[in-house]
């Protein structure tokens, strides 16, 4: 039984294409130019206005209604408990999905959607990236091929971060990962101070761990969000949309001295694609198989993109 098709008698969720869901942005209003759309879109992400008003409106609207209910829910439980001096705790979203396929993107449209909510909320965003441990850990322990597994972050620290989060406590640091070295930079922090909303973006947040035989509970990064979303694709999809990025990469931030990956765009196109191609295979296409996809199903919203990069059909999670 695939849960995941639309014709499944006994799906958890309902499926509607991208025209379908357009309908329920109902007079959600538009707050985003053409300019800011292009300044938060991924390399080689094809996102522009008509995506955002198609998919991203409807979003924006559902998770309003999703963060009122909570924070109704949290006064009726000041009431409860007859505490009212209880601070408020952030509403979390998590978005999850295999590298080249959208989620940074995803995740700073919606950055942008929610703040600008009439309420004018505090929104915040961090990425898995800096939890990563740093390089030389990884190659201490032999793990540099298994960058971006489970294994090779700093599970303790995404813990203490969400927990610290959902504890309202305040100035929580995260570590901080550039791109260009491709590490975490040592003693640089992003500093989240009780935003309204956290949107926690990376490939394995919904990732569940091994449940313990005694009984014990165990916390797992997804036990702190109010609502997850997974950018889903063809495996096939995602493999052209990483090996183009990487080969436009090569052009552009690859060329940069200080980039970890420069020696890449010394090589010809065919000896980058074939490094590309052996990156894919064994690192990103094994991490999607064995962690990233078994995930997809404990998502609330699926977005599921076509071979254009453009979303085709949206399920969501009955209640």
């Amino acid at each position: 039984m695939d849960q995941l098709a639309p014709t499944e008698k006994y799906s958890p969720y309902r499926f509607f294409s991208a025209e379908q869901w357009s309908q329920f942005r109902a007079d959600t209003p538009m707050t985003l130019g053409e300019d800011e759309i292009r300044r938060l879109r991924s390399l080689n992400d094809p996102v522009d206005l008509e995506e955002v008003k198609r998919i991203y409106l409807s979003l924006s609207r559902l998770l309003s209604a999703h963060v009122e209910a909570s924070q109704l829910l949290f006064r009726q439980r000041q009431v409860f408990f007859n505490a009212q001096d209880v601070v408020k705790t952030p509403f979390i979203i998590g978005v999850a999905g295999s590298v080249a396929v959208g989620k940074s993107t995803t995740a700073r449209v919606l950055k942008e959607l929610l703040a600008r909510w009439p309420s004018s909320p505090k929104v915040d965003l961090v990425t898995t990236d800096g939890f990563l441990l740093p390089n030389e850990i990884l190659r201490r322990d032999n793990l540099m091929e298994r960058k971006g597994f489970p294994d090779s972050y700093d599970v303790g620290a995404l813990l203490r971060f969400l927990s610290g989060i959902k504890s309202a406590q305040r100035n929580i640091r995260a570590p901080v990962y550039s791109h260009l070295t491709y590490d975490v930079i040592p003693g640089e922090f992003q500093t989240i101070d009780r935003p309204d909303i956290l949107i926690f973006e990376g490939i394995n947040v919904l990732q569940p761990g091994k449940l313990p035989k005694d009984g014990k509970i165990v916390p797992f990064l997804s036990d702190f969000f109010d609502f997850a979303i997974y950018i889903d694709a063809e495996e096939e999809l995602i493999h052209q949309w990483y090996i183009a990025r990487f080969m436009r990469l090569r052009e552009t931030a690859f060329r940069n001295p200080d980039s970890f990956f420069h020696r890449y765009s010394q090589l010809s196109p065919g000896a980058a694609r074939a490094i590309a191609e052996g990156l894919w295979a064994n690192i990103n296409l094994k991490n999607l198989r064995e962690n990233i996809l078994p995930t997809r199903a404990r998502a609330d919203l699926i977005l599921r993109k076509g071979a254009n990069h453009l979303v085709e059909e949206v399920a969501l999670r009955k209640l």
